[in-house]
């Protein structure tokens, strides 16, 4: 997969793909238009940030990439990589538990904070995309 040179685009499956992990300095995108929303994503080596219509949706620390991005009622969905392990918030119902599957594993469950927001941490090595499912209880 790699970093998405672009910033942001919109795959043919209607999920979106952001970050590029490799740049030194810090780039954004604004106002990408993808199915009726407005995306921002502001991304390089140290951190990864998407908005959606305004609101924080994804963010990571170190920078990643991710690819097939798909956010529901139900569940967020997405392949993550990056050079380093990376500590990934996520905005969601606030005081809900989720079940949490990274590369197909259960990796247990979690219960959002009163903001919504839910932070886990996933081992990444640099080569090879991890799978990360995060679904409503």
């Amino acid at each position: 997969m790699s970093v998405i040179s672009e910033l942001i685009r919109s795959e043919s499956d209607g999920t979106v793909s952001f970050g590029d992990y490799s740049l030194p300095a810090k780039a954004k995108l604004d106002n990408f238009a993808h199915t009726g929303d407005l995306y921002k994503v502001k991304t390089y080596k140290d951190i990864t940030k998407l908005e959606r219509n305004g609101m924080f949706v994804y963010e990571s620390v170190p920078g990643t990439a991710v690819s097939g991005f798909c956010a529901d009622e139900g569940a967020v969905r997405f392949q993550v990589e990056g050079p380093n392990d990376a500590q990934i918030t996520l905005e969601l119902e606030a005081g809900t538990e989720y079940d949490i599957l990274i590369n197909h594993a259960d990796a247990g469950a979690m219960k959002t904070n009163l903001g919504g927001k839910l932070s886990i941490s996933v081992e990444l090595d640099g080569e090879n995309p991890v799978s990360v499912e995060i679904k409503k209880k």
